[in-house]
């Protein structure tokens, strides 16, 4: 599984390079319709590009859906590392393809320059500079407001806002309803993103953290996987959350979530404290989202294995494997979704931050341009559900 992506060592596409297909079959099949070469011209080109990409496996399936969504209501999604290559590869794509309407933050002329450098279509696009942009001032007042009783004075508000975080500057953005989400962290670490959007959108009323979740796609299906990002050490009640929040991201995506609560034990054949937790947890989400297929604690195996479930556990709510999988702590979740993505050959797609008052989504260092179309596409329909 060779992975494409174009730099010094890779111009020219080749013949196995998966997104020839989706640019150059159907361009020879509309160069065959205009000249009178096809005798069965194609009705339908979007529909026939969808069906090439459906040969392609269940991964680029189930992304086509996300942004066929995402596409019949964009949103505005600022990117604050708005100078960044692979940020302004990913606005071009955004824009084609209607997905979303980019919004970048940075120097202007460096902008401009990178985009004539990387020869890139870019007309129209939303360039904001925070030194000059007219309300900087309004972003300022309302951070000291939000921060003033943190120990932070208003003359630092104003740096972080026009010079020292863009990614300040991109969350105040969104909680002014100057843009509909933020997609930030492809020059940063993880909690260099969350602790702005934490400090300027706050998580959700009433939750007692924000979570993180990773799609996993395979050949055969497709997994939630909870929490991979952000709690360390759950208590019961926010292994909860993660399962209630990851359920309501699998029904925005439109897929009916089946909720394993993950432990080393299996409906009480251990007695410990952990497993106790995971148990309690269980309650908790049985007792708020009463209509949500869920259960547990059970091993991993049990969770995924339908005749493990039949044969030794009928008692069980759920009736076939879970596609949703909440991990005990933050040591199993994270190591599991690295392992699955490098062992198992399974597109990891996130990570997905959840609970956040409004939508913010983080990118990984080290994602390339589909990653970042993709990612962009899941915070538009986040935005077209809030």
């Amino acid at each position: 599984n060779v992975k494409f992506a174009f730099g010094r060592d890779y111009i020219i596409p080749k013949p196995f390079d998966p997104r020839v297909l989706l640019h150059v079959a159907p361009a020879i099949a509309k160069a065959a319709m205009e000249t009178g070469v096809a005798r069965q011209p194609i009705e339908d080109m979007a529909r026939y590009i969808e069906n090439l990409e459906a040969t392609q496996g269940k991964s680029k399936e189930v992304i086509r859906q996300i942004i066929n969504m995402a596409k019949s209501e964009p949103k505005r999604i600022v990117f604050p590392e708005g100078d960044n290559e692979k940020i302004l590869r990913a606005a071009q794509a955004l824009i084609e393809e209607g997905i979303a309407i980019p919004i970048l933050i940075g120097n202007e002329a460096k902008i401009k320059s990178a985009i004539a450098n990387l020869g890139i279509d870019l007309n129209g696009v939303s360039i904001i500079d925070p030194s000059t942009f007219e309300k900087a001032e309004e972003y300022a007042q309302e951070l000291f407001r939000l921060r003033q009783r943190k120990g932070l004075t208003l003359s630092e508000a104003r740096r972080l806002i026009t010079r020292k975080s863009r990614t300040h500057f991109g969350c105040m953005m969104v909680r002014q309803g100057d843009a509909d989400t933020l997609l930030a962290g492809i020059d940063t670490h993880y909690p260099e993103t969350i602790r702005p959007a934490l400090e300027v959108i706050g998580r959700k009323e009433g939750l007692s953290s924000v979570h993180g979740l990773y799609m996993m796609v395979f050949k055969k299906g497709i997994y939630f996987l909870a929490d991979t990002t952000v709690c360390i050490d759950p208590t019961a009640e926010e292994l909860a959350e993660t399962a209630i929040l990851a359920a309501e991201k699998a029904k925005m995506l439109e897929i009916e979530p089946t909720v394993a609560m993950l432990s080393f034990s299996n409906f009480g054949s251990v007695n410990h404290p952990l497993t106790q937790k995971v148990k309690k947890a269980t309650e908790i989400v049985k007792q708020r989202a009463p209509e949500l297929t869920v259960d547990g604690e059970m091993q991993s195996d049990t969770a995924v294995v339908s005749e493990i479930l039949q044969n030794s556990f009928p008692f069980a709510n759920l009736k076939g494997a879970a596609n949703i999988l909440v991990f005990p702590d933050l040591n199993s979740g994270n190591i599991c979704y690295k392992l699955l993505h490098h062992l198992g050959e399974a597109e990891a797609i996130g990570p997905i931050l959840m609970g956040m008052n409004k939508p913010v989504h983080v990118l990984q260092r080290g994602d390339d341009v589909t990653d970042i179309v993709n990612m962009a596409a899941i915070a538009v329909v986040d935005a077209q559900n809030t």
